[in-house]
């Protein structure tokens, strides 16, 4: 079969791997660094199977991060002050 590549890159990542509590979940991440991203993360949310590349201004766009990871407002709200300050 031919296939027509865009990019075939191998590049290191910076990853880690975070877990904490909040007053209403649980939040385990993981967050890769790359230069592929110019700047921003990609953020993955292990326990929902969701992930987005995110950088601060898209953490200040309302919805969101409600949108990309499917949960409420409220839910997003220790997401979003972890976020913060990752990336600040």
């Amino acid at each position: 079969m031919e296939r027509f590549f865009l990019y075939d890159d191998v590049e290191d990542t910076k990853t880690r791997f975070v877990s904490f509590a909040g007053k209403k979940l649980r939040y385990d991440l993981a967050i890769l660094q790359s230069g592929r991203f110019f700047g921003k993360v990609l953020v993955m949310d292990i326990q929902f199977g969701r992930f987005a590349i995110i950088g601060p201004d898209d953490i200040e766009e309302p919805g969101y991060l409600e949108h990309v990871y499917n949960r409420t407002e409220e839910e997003t709200i220790e997401l979003r002050e972890y976020l913060r300050e990752l990336l600040n």
